[in-house]
């Protein structure tokens, strides 16, 4: 059995490389500023606005990995660091044994409370600035469609 493969054509491909060079290109400079003004990756800016977002500012560590789209070792990594800053310290589970919780620490909440507000500005200035209000609207539609069709167990929110 032979496999055709189905090419992009010319504005596919044209509409595929832009997607990727506007989202590494967002995403890097979103990165660069956060570590600039606040001292930590976007990854870890993630984690305290998921943390944050949680009832009592505490979520399992399995569920945040979900949440943040990350292994569960990478997330690991990734709270050991904040626990070494201060910002977040891991819990036992009271309802299993196995299971481990992240919470946001009052320090944590503090720097993200000061890293909001540049980091907001940064998405503003950079992506939304670019775009109509329609565009905007497109660009919710189109990434809502995105994440339906890749990622029906990881909803937006």
């Amino acid at each position: 059995m032979v496999v055709m493969t189905r090419w992009l054509d010319p504005d596919e491909q044209r509409a595929w490389r832009a997607f990727l060079a506007a989202s590494r290109a967002l995403m890097a400079t979103l990165d660069r500023e956060l570590q600039r003004d606040a001292g930590m990756p976007h990854a870890y800016y993630e984690i305290l606005v998921r943390l944050s977002e949680a009832s009592g500012r505490q979520l399992r560590m399995t569920d945040l990995a979900r949440l943040t789209d990350s292994s569960r070792s990478r997330l690991s990594h990734a709270v050991s660091r904040l626990e070494a800053a201060g910002w977040v310290l891991r819990r036992d589970c009271p309802t299993d044994r196995r299971g481990q919780l992240a919470v946001l620490t009052d320090a944590g909440f503090a720097t993200l409370a000061a890293a909001a507000p540049g980091h907001v500005e940064g998405v503003r200035r950079h992506l939304f600035d670019a775009l109509s209000p329609a565009q905007v609207d497109q660009l919710r539609r189109i990434s809502e469609s995105l994440v339906d069709h890749l990622a029906t167990d990881r909803p937006l929110s």
